[in-house]
């Protein structure tokens, strides 16, 4: 039903309709939007050093536990060991067929495919391997591979890559060093970029029949690493592969300097951070500007073994709030989780908690020409909102909503009525000191938290809840604890993030964020298991708009929605970002458009 509604909206913006296919030619790289800003022989990404010198090892220190490094399978999904994949640290083991160039909102290059041929319709794309390709084992990486990545992926394979196949009507090997995707109804324009960054294993390096079990032992990758010793629960170290067959692709130039990488786990970030004043940890990301004021006082920082790096970024902002679960009866009325929003006293918070450094979040692509943010809806917005018609309210519609401001007492009075009042209009009442339902239960829930941090801001929304009688309790848990909570959606409430980083090219993983398809699927990272038609439609028309104008409409359609299903409620957001580390490390000069990338850092020779 979603499709036939978003076929008519399509059919009434002609700027979405799709041209006929055409050939295709060999090209080096793929962009989301337009074309790529790099040319066909460039060197190197422009925030990575080409001359960057190689040695020495770095330690990262991540919250948590592992026992498994498979990073493809359901099982041990959020448990999967640190770097075999991964967005902050590179991917370390495995490799996709074409690599992210984050100096733009959404391009790729050459890989391990050298090439892409595809069709300007992208219902058609062929990927032309690298003939110098080779596994860390030395044998050569050829079609055969990406078959069978797809075809295990399909069987055995976790959320999203169990879901590729659904999109491919045929995959097939043309050539002795090319395979073709040819995509059905069910893809999309940015489908093809989805297949070129989906990592690719070795068939002969994986079993069938064992490949959905966990492992400690070290897997065969193409990466420019070799899982050195394992530890499971507490470290993982990978080293250098001498014979790394892409150190000298532009893509890969200036990447990958340490000959060693080490990731230790703790079960707190307080023991993290002492283990990074002992020098344990060789960085450590600092969310908070106040600790920076609060305890940065160790010798090392003042001796000047450790600094902290200060870097822009030209993203949006990533998402942080209190997260409902609306499949709960509780928080299944958009009118009580709007109340509820309206309650989070970002004024008192920012004053005293964070000494007044703070932004408040309001948009979930704030501070970019993607936000629906204080912009009325144009007409193509609206024409993509018109079959739903009361998805979107209209202050949010006509761009005048802003969060509830408060007068930072932490009791303003004003702002607890008008939550009250709205709480009335949804069935509930004042039954002497506590809120109770239209079937006279209280409203009460859980906020799960796993960090000193997290506590703190819980415990000043449940101060203010509990003004108008709303019952909160707080428990706090490992992270392991709560990722295991998270993966089985047992929990009423949690402070999280709507995804890895903020992003000037959202696409496909909005379905896995916030699509329908996801709200029940098991370790999806649809938390709060929205399933709305409006949402799944305009998401839909976003992966299918031809050029920029429509896609901006798109997006800021999306944002309306998600403003308007009160789905968490935002919290703040510091626009730059911060990492404290020791002195023996060095960076690029030019900082990426998504800010610092810890693959181009590197040791400074003794």
């Amino acid at each position: 039903m979603h499709r036939t509604i978003l076929a008519l909206i399509a059919a009434s913006l002609a700027s979405m309709l799709l041209p006929a296919a055409g050939s295709a030619e060999p090209k080096h790289a793929i962009a989301m939007q337009g074309e790529p800003a790099l040319p066909e022989n460039f060197s190197h990404f422009p925030y990575a050093n080409p001359d960057a010198p190689k040695g020495g090892g770095v330690t990262y220190c991540v919250v948590g536990s592992f026992d498994n490094l498979n990073p493809f399978i359901i099982k041990s999904l959020r448990t999967t060991a640190r770097g075999v994949i991964d967005v902050l640290y590179g991917n370390l083991v495995f490799e996709p067929l074409m690599q992210r160039n984050a100096g733009e909102p959404f391009s790729l290059y050459g890989l391990l495919a050298e090439s892409v041929d595809i069709t300007p319709d992208r219902k058609v794309a062929t990927f032309n391997l690298n003939p110098n390709a080779r596994w860390s084992d030395g044998q050569p990486v050829t079609p055969e591979d990406v078959l069978f990545t797809y075809d295990i992926f399909t069987e055995k394979g976790r959320p999203p890559y169990s879901d590729r196949m659904k999109a491919v009507a045929k995959l097939e090997k043309t050539g002795p060093l090319s395979v073709r995707f040819t995509f059905n109804e069910n893809a999309d324009r940015e489908f093809p970029l989805i297949i070129a960054m989906t990592p690719i294993v070795p068939k002969h390096a994986f079993s069938k029949d064992t490949f959905d079990q966990t492992t400690l032992k070290p897997v065969t990758g193409s990466g420019p690493y070799l899982i050195d010793k394992v530890v499971p629960g507490e470290r993982i170290t990978y080293k250098r592969n001498p014979d790394y067959w892409a150190r000298d692709l532009p893509s890969k130039r200036g990447f990958d300097n340490y000959d060693t990488v080490g990731i230790e786990y703790f079960l707190n970030d307080n023991s993290l951070f002492e283990a990074f004043k002992k020098g344990i940890c060789s960085v450590y990301p600092v969310a908070d500007p106040v600790k920076l004021k609060r305890d940065f006082e160790f010798p090392a920082l003042k001796d000047g073994r450790v600094t902290v790096g200060e870097f822009e970024t030209g993203v949006p902002p990533v998402v942080t709030g209190f997260l409902f679960n609306t499949r709960l009866p509780k928080f299944s009325d958009p009118r009580v989780r709007r109340a509820l929003g309206m309650l989070y006293d970002f004024e008192w918070v920012n004053k005293n908690m964070f000494d007044g450094r703070y932004d408040r979040l309001a948009s979930y692509w704030q501070n970019s020409e993607l936000s629906a943010l204080g912009r009325p809806a144009g007409d193509k917005e609206r024409a993509l909102l018109a079959p739903f018609p009361d998805a979107v309210t209209p202050e949010v519609m006509d761009g005048t909503w802003r969060p509830a401001e408060t007068d930072g007492s932490g009791r303003d009075r004003k702002v607890l009525k008008a939550a009250l009042d709205l709480l009335k209009t949804a069935g509930y009442s004042l039954d002497g000191n506590t809120l109770a339902g239209p079937d006279g239960q209280p409203l009460a829930f859980e906020i799960l938290t796993s960090s000193d941090s997290e506590q703190r801001l819980a415990a000043v929304y449940q101060r203010t809840l509990a003004r108008i009688g709303i019952a909160v309790s707080i428990r706090a848990l490992e992270a392991d604890q709560i990722q295991m909570r998270k993966q089985r959606f047992n929990f009423d409430m949690l402070i999280g993030a709507t995804g890895f980083t903020g992003s000037l090219s959202p696409g496909i993983e909005q379905i896995g964020r916030w699509g329908s398809e996801s709200a029940d699927r098991e370790g999806s990272f649809n938390l709060a298991g929205v399933a709305s038609p409006a949402i799944d439609a305009v998401i839909e028309a976003m992966l299918n708009a031809r050029d920029k104008d429509d896609f901006v409409a798109t997006v800021r359609a999306l944002d309306r929605l998600l403003i308007s299903g009160a789905y968490m409620v935002p919290m703040q957001y510091n626009p730059k970002q911060y990492l404290a580390y020791w002195t023996y490390l060095d960076h690029p000069a030019e900082t990426s458009l998504y800010g610092y990338q810890l693959p181009v850092w590197w040791r400074k020779p003794n």
